[in-house]
């Protein structure tokens, strides 16, 4: 399976410089947040796979104006063509916003979603908006990850944890691609295609 994960920044070859054919083959897209719903609507017509989303800490909008033809899996284990994708959106609080979170409000959510995981075996890909702490995070607020990510990986050993909100023009040792344990990370500011 061909997956596009994207993020925080509009992909100009999808979007700007977009000519038919060249979503063709993907199979399932990924935003991991921070992306305007003209853009996720675009991507979904023109790809023509599901689209699954979670909000990233600037995505307040979606709460009136959800992106058409997309689904929101924020706080949900989905399951598509038998891959188990845990959904967490948002960012450290670092101010008030919708969808800014504390480590413990952040645990939380986590916890409420212990008996799906059981349910369904745990999880293949936890696809979140933040990065986990000390693992491709900063130590300021606005950009620090969670430590129940690190946590969940360690636990469950998803084959991919995808995230975002950490744009690789923040520096030059910004890895696209990096591996936590077993688990492949993939930075998905931009967009990454990969295969499942």
């Amino acid at each position: 399976m061909k997956i596009l994960a994207v993020s925080d920044v509009a992909a100009k070859y999808y979007f700007d410089y977009y000519t038919p054919g060249k979503l063709d083959g993907v199979d399932l897209i990924l935003s991991c947040g921070d992306l305007s719903r003209e853009y996720l609507e675009f991507l979904v017509t023109m790809a023509h796979c599901p689209l699954l989303y979670v909000c990233g800490n600037h995505d307040d909008r979606f709460e009136l104006y959800p992106p058409e033809g997309c689904d929101c899996i924020d706080d949900r284990l989905y399951v598509y063509n038998g891959i188990r994708i845990l959904g967490l959106g948002g960012s450290f609080r670092y101010r008030d916003g919708k969808h800014m979170f504390t480590e413990e409000q952040m645990r939380r959510r986590v916890k409420k979603l212990k008996r799906a995981l059981q349910k369904n075996g745990g999880f293949d890909i936890l696809m979140t908006h933040a990065p986990a702490r000390h693992f491709n995070d900063f130590d300021n607020l606005s950009h620090r990850g969670f430590e129940c990510f690190g946590e969940l990986v360690e636990q469950y050993r998803p084959k991919y944890f995808i995230h975002g909100h950490i744009h690789t023009n923040y520096g030059i040792r910004i890895p696209q691609i990096s591996r936590l344990g077993e688990t492949t990370v993939i930075n998905a500011c931009d967009h990454c295609l990969f295969d499942y």
